[in-house]
């Protein structure tokens, strides 16, 4: 079964559901994915949930009360949306493993720290072992590692992040967490008829753009 969880770290939920991800007991088997969720709006022709002001306003309670729900501390940094690509290069150069992926997340979500420069993230590569952050984040291999990944997950039909590919069927959103979890351990729930037979619901209308 090839799992890739496909993250992009100015999303608060995919901060939140990486804290579930862990708990699984096919965690080690997970790939995560860092991408770049802005280009992957432009592409689709969305906007960001935070850059819709009422859903802004709306989602930022939302996350709060979810935060406390389930336990997990959450601190938003001085400025959101900010920038991700940074944090997203500083993850690749570390190496995109479970150990960067976390002590970015609790950075930025834990700590409430900023990441949108280099400048902010120097404490944070050291951490990681990355000596010279200015040069890592910047070197080519490391911006087309992230481009690689964006325009795979394009290709895959990413459309928001967190979203985990189990054999390539997509599932997004931190609530949708128990389905993830319901099909990971018995894939067959995919097979149902009734689930079968929606993928071939008719679309009655269409509208203009």
């Amino acid at each position: 079964m090839a799992l890739r969880w496909y993250f992009d770290f100015v999303s608060p939920y995919a901060y939140l559901h990486w804290q579930k991800l862990k708990a699984l007991p096919q965690f080690a088997r997970i790939q995560p994915v860092p991408i770049a969720l802005g280009a992957v709006l432009h592409h689709l022709g969305n906007l960001g949930p935070a850059e819709i002001p009422a859903k802004r306003r709306f989602i930022y309670r939302q996350l709060a009360w979810t935060a406390a729900q389930e336990g997990v501390g959450l601190h938003f940094p001085p400025a959101h949306p900010f920038n991700p690509l940074p944090a997203l290069r500083l993850c690749i150069a570390a190496g995109s493993g479970a150990a960067a992926v976390d002590a970015i997340f609790d950075w930025i979500w834990l700590q409430g720290r900023a990441a949108d420069d280099v400048g902010t993230l120097e404490a944070l590569a050291a951490q990681l072992g990355v000596d010279d952050p200015a040069t890592a984040v910047s070197a080519l291999d490391v911006k087309e590692a992230l481009r690689r990944n964006t325009e795979a997950a394009i290709a895959a039909g990413v459309f928001g992040v967190p979203t985990l590919s189990i054999d390539g069927e997509l599932f997004w959103g931190n609530d949708a967490h128990p389905l993830m979890a319901a099909v990971l351990d018995d894939p067959l729930l995919l097979e149902q008829p009734a689930w079968q037979a929606l993928l071939a619901l008719p679309v009655a209308v269409h509208r203009s753009r």
